[in-house]
């Protein structure tokens, strides 16, 4: 037998306006401009810029009613305020526009590269061959297959049977490892190597015979892996040569490109521009925090819109078509009222968000040392502006800020608190810093293991273990003491 009962739940939900309003506060500059012209687009009732006509002082005392047709059936419901869209006190601000911004603060104009791309260079030095159809054919799917790097990486057999398939080219192994000797005499040297050790090896080749590159050379073809490794003790046995000796093949090899591929200056890349999304300026010995003008634009309603509202309002004899234009018009004009207070409220939230964390780390700003940075976790800055943690975390994300030391990224400033030996609380990215000194600092033949770093961080009065010291290394991008070793 089924059993019918009630429950009761209270849950929370964001609505779609929240929702919207979270991803404009993480928008940083550039795709928050990019956000308002795709909405200026999809919404007719939005424009930007200065309205030549600020009226909206229309003032209609009849609303529209619900009407019936012959057969008393309601046709559409339209009880719309007119005046709420037409009246200048119920209209919202819509110039948000800063007084102390101007348009023209910041460049708009992004630069991109143009050019032939990488394999359109590779590509175009094939005719410099001798090649029949087929070998062209065969060297240009070569060249396709390269990567940025200046590699190709896949199996040739994998190669003969895409060639097979895809254009039709029945060839061997043989074939294409013949074909690919010509693609590896391209320049820039080392492209079209299959690993690191053949891209070493074909630059080499092509640099004039010296006693150090033909011992280069040896060390690459012999002993790679006691090369990659550095150990200097076993190369040194191995080809019964000097310390000097050994040193100066290190030396040749250390000038050679392992990504011949980035060094090509006409490889078409469009480098991401940062545009700082905060200014923060010391003016007569104090912070001064700005929000970057374009972060402000000015917006407001359609005048045309404005006009069609008053020629409905005007109007005697309403038909159906036009009261279900008033409602097309009411549904764009609440899009753009919320899309222009979620922009307001944005703004504030970016303000009040950098301004907490701007007087947090004030020692830093105003000197600029980075042992001054202080701990600072996400709560630290939600507790201080009463927000949400995830709203601090979304204001950090992608944005910069601009400082008298530099451009820097705003979640850098975060960082977890350790105790040192009086108890006080020191931030990681100090401790970092003072092991980024330490290891820049050390004697390169003996390297510092992670055991010694402790035992010095331990002297300067910070209790650190061993794996934590192995786990900042790494964050860092410090390899282990046996990568940093040089003779």
């Amino acid at each position: 037998m089924l059993k019918q009962h009630l429950q009761y739940k209270l849950l929370q939900k964001l609505s779609p306006q929240q929702i919207q309003l979270m991803k404009l506060i993480q928008l940083p500059t550039l795709a928050f401009e990019e956000k308002i012209k795709q909405e200026i687009e999809e919404n007719p009732a939005l424009d930007s810029g200065k309205d030549s006509d600020d009226s909206y002082d229309y003032d209609s005392d009849a609303d529209p009613t619900n009407d019936y047709d012959d057969s008393g059936n309601e046709t559409i419901e339209t009880d719309i305020n007119i005046d709420e869209y037409l009246s200048d006190d119920e209209m919202p601000n819509y110039k948000l526009q800063a007084n102390n911004y101007s348009s023209d603060d910041e460049e708009k104009n992004i630069p991109y590269a143009a050019g032939t791309s990488f394999n359109q260079h590779l590509t175009s030095q094939l005719s410099t061959f001798s090649l029949n159809e087929q070998e062209e054919l065969i060297a240009e799917f070569l060249v396709g297959s390269i990567d940025e790097s200046g590699y190709i990486r896949r199996p040739i057999a994998d190669i003969v049977d895409d060639l097979a398939f895809s254009e039709n080219i029945y060839t061997d192994v043989a074939e294409v490892k013949r074909m690919l000797k010509y693609v590896q005499d391209l320049d820039p040297p080392g492209v079209g190597a299959q690993d690191l050790e053949e891209c070493l090896l074909i630059q080499l080749k092509r640099k004039p015979e010296t006693p150090a590159r033909q011992l280069a050379k040896q060390i690459l073809e012999e002993a790679f892996e006691h090369f990659v490794k550095k150990h200097y003790k076993k190369l040194i046995q191995k080809f019964s040569i000097t310390e000097e000796e050994l040193k100066d093949a290190i030396h040749e090899i250390e000038k050679l490109n392992p990504k011949p591929g980035g060094s090509y200056s006409g490889s078409n890349k469009i480098v991401e521009q940062i545009i700082p999304d905060f200014t923060i300026r010391i003016i007569d010995g104090e912070l001064d925090l700005t929000l970057n003008s374009r972060n402000a634009p000015e917006l407001h309603i359609s005048q045309e819109y404005n006009n069609m509202l008053r020629g409905y309002a005007e109007s005697k004899d309403k038909s159906r078509s036009q009261k279900e234009a008033v409602l097309f018009i009411k549904q764009k004009l609440d899009a753009a009222k919320w899309f222009i207070e979620a922009i307001k409220q944005r703004q504030q939230t970016l303000l009040i968000t950098m301004n907490a964390i701007m007087h947090h780390q004030e020692e830093y700003f105003l000197t600029g040392d980075e042992r001054k940075l202080k701990p600072m976790i996400l709560k630290d800055i939600a507790d201080k502006v009463g927000m949400d943690v995830s709203t601090v975390s979304r204001v950090a994300n992608s944005k910069y800020v601009d400082t008298p030391y530099g451009t820097k990224l705003i979640k850098d400033f975060f960082s977890e608190s350790m105790k040192n030996e009086q108890g006080e609380d020191v931030s990681t990215k100090e401790i970092k810093q003072i092991l980024q000194t330490v290891i820049g600092e050390e004697n390169k033949r003996k390297p510092l293991t992670d055991d010694k770093l402790a035992a010095i961080l331990k002297e300067k009065g910070y209790l650190i273990a061993r794996r934590t010291v192995a786990k900042y290394r790494e964050q860092l991008g410090i390899p282990v003491a046996r990568l940093r070793k040089e003779i």
